[in-house]
């Protein structure tokens, strides 16, 4: 299988959406933070389209493709969205400012459209972005920035062939030329800690999302001149999970230079 990474684009929006879906559809964050009984995929959906239009201006939005069989039409084998490191003393564009209103401003429209999040528990969501912040806090103490994994996704009949790590070293490469950090969150210790850590990232905080006796762990994983972060735009289901059954998301996951 000849695997090539590459820049995100229009046309490769629809497959991309459908390998995130794949992939999260039964994600520990996922299934804590929607309501199965009301999720609406198509919904669900065109959120993550307009994510992805998002992040072809304003991210790291790459797509791994499988070229060997059919050059014409490669399928997307995976997805990676990276957020570039930003100075902490370096204010926010106007440019940037203005991409991430009209990114508000498409959510909206959606929300109107289908009247409502489509089963988001938006309580529980603003729960985690808390305990995302915290975590972050506590843990970077670089002024240069991180670049922060906000996506990985690989379609579950492309996983184990290697094409997860190409998305990475595609920018963890980069990390490591220009001697930056990243950092990475996670919503499953196992296997994904010893997958990361293989890479180079060090996990570094258990975060608790808690909402009465529902529970979701996040595991901070960092790594000095490379690290990643899910930010999940995940969708499908929800279940109930009680504090014995609660689940780990590897949150802080950090990753320095590999010497």
């Amino acid at each position: 299988m000849a695997i090539k990474v590459v820049p995100l684009t229009e046309e490769d929006i629809p497959a991309t959406v459908e390998v995130i879906q794949q992939a999260f559809a039964d994600d520990p964050y996922f299934n804590w933070v929607f309501d199965k009984s009301s999720f609406n995929p198509q919904r669900n959906y065109d959120s993550l389209a307009a994510r992805c239009r998002w992040g072809i201006k304003n991210a790291i939005f790459e797509v791994a493709k499988d070229t060997g069989a059919d050059s014409a039409s490669p399928s997307i084998l995976g997805v990676s969205c990276w957020l570039a490191p930003q100075q902490e003393s370096q204010p926010e564009s106007w440019y940037s400012w203005y991409q991430s209103w009209v990114l508000s401003w498409r959510q909206l429209v959606t929300n109107i459209r289908y009247g409502g999040r489509g089963g988001l528990r938006t309580h529980r969501y603003w729960i985690w972005k808390d305990r995302q912040q915290e975590a972050q806090k506590s843990i970077w103490d670089d002024p240069r920035g991180y670049y922060f994994c906000n996506i990985v996704a690989v379609s579950p009949e492309a996983q184990g062939r290697g094409v997860g790590r190409r998305l990475f070293e595609s920018v963890t490469n980069k990390a490591d030329r220009e001697g930056m950090k990243c950092y990475l969150e996670s919503s499953k210790k196992e296997p994904n800690v010893k997958i990361y850590e293989k890479m180079g990232f060090e996990m570094r905080k258990e975060m608790e999302c808690r909402d009465g006796d529902d529970v979701c762990m996040y595991l901070a994983n960092f790594g000095i001149s490379g690290g990643v972060h899910i930010d999940l735009l995940y969708g499908a289901g929800a279940q109930s999970h009680s504090v014995e059954e609660s689940w780990r998301v590897e949150t802080p996951i950090l990753r320095d230079l590999r010497l």
